[in-house]
């Protein structure tokens, strides 16, 4: 189980590395049907490895420039109030039907991450600037240099899709980075780059608040595969980092919708033979 442990949290920290999302996604699946571990259990050592695998992935980033810290804190302060809700939430529902309602959100996510392989503004980078000659009526808005314009309004939504991306980290044991990344971009007019670096810092935050509110909440939380996870997660962060830079992003993108697709099939189909 050591190198089995080891080796699902190098996928986990792949798909976080490659797409600034989706290890979440896949960390409760492998634990739960490849290790063994209780599905509520599996969310207390998803969100502490995929937020120690996310700080690992945004130092570098931030050395590089590629994290936009005074968005990503905004959506993070909101996003760590959700997390603790969606614990909570979590306690309402039998585990069965936690892992269907996780095998749903995970269809979810699939189709989110295609539908970006088909916006040019997300596959570009291409932001929302203030010197368009036609009425920009988006919520936020940026300068000729690229920097947010921080208004009420632009707060307002940031607050509200950070709150809803908390909310799903909690309940799920995800990172949200699948809502992080797309919500940057498109409605803060970020660039992809640093989405997915803002995104990791987002998560790792987030997971924080998530860890904290589970073991308060007096959950078990094995502190050995954890960091089993862990340490695969890092190699698998540095990995997807360097692929990354080699591989087109609308391509890198349906591939990883369509694993999505197969391991979400898999969770519903299992918990309904179960």
């Amino acid at each position: 189980m050591f190198g089995l442990a080891i080796l699902f949290g190098c996928l986990v920290g792949l798909a976080l590395g490659l797409t600034g999302g989706g290890g979440g996604v896949f960390a409760v699946p492998l634990l739960v049907y490849g290790l063994a571990v209780a599905p509520r259990e599996a969310v207390g050592i998803s969100l502490a490895s995929v937020g120690g695998t996310a700080l690992a992935g945004v130092v570098p980033r931030l050395w590089r420039g590629e994290v936009e810290l005074r968005t990503g804190l905004l959506f993070a302060v909101a996003g760590m109030i959700g997390a603790p809700i969606g614990s909570y939430l979590s306690t309402l529902f039998p585990e069965k039907m936690l892992l269907v309602m996780f095998g749903c959100l995970m269809l979810v996510v699939a189709w989110r991450m295609w539908a970006k392989t088909r916006n040019p503004e997300l596959a570009t980078g291409v932001c929302v600037t203030e010197s368009l000659d036609k009425a920009d009526r988006s919520a936020c808005q940026r300068d000729q240099e690229g920097t947010l314009r921080l208004t009420a309004k632009c707060a307002r939504l940031l607050v509200l899709v950070g709150l809803l991306t908390g909310v799903l980290s909690g309940m799920f044991g995800v990172g949200g980075g699948f809502v992080i990344v797309p919500a940057l971009v498109l409605f803060s007019g970020m660039k992809i780059h640093r989405a997915v670096g803002t995104s990791l810092l987002v998560i790792f935050l987030i997971s924080v608040s998530g860890v904290t509110s589970y073991v308060a909440a007096g959950r078990e939380l094995s502190l050995d595969l954890t960091m089993q996870f862990l340490i695969g997660g890092m190699f698998g962060i540095w990995l997807g980092g360097l692929i990354s830079r080699k591989l087109k992003g609308p391509t890198l993108q349906k591939v990883f919708a369509t694993a999505v697709v197969l391991v979400a099939v898999f969770v519903i189909i299992k918990t309904a033979i179960l």
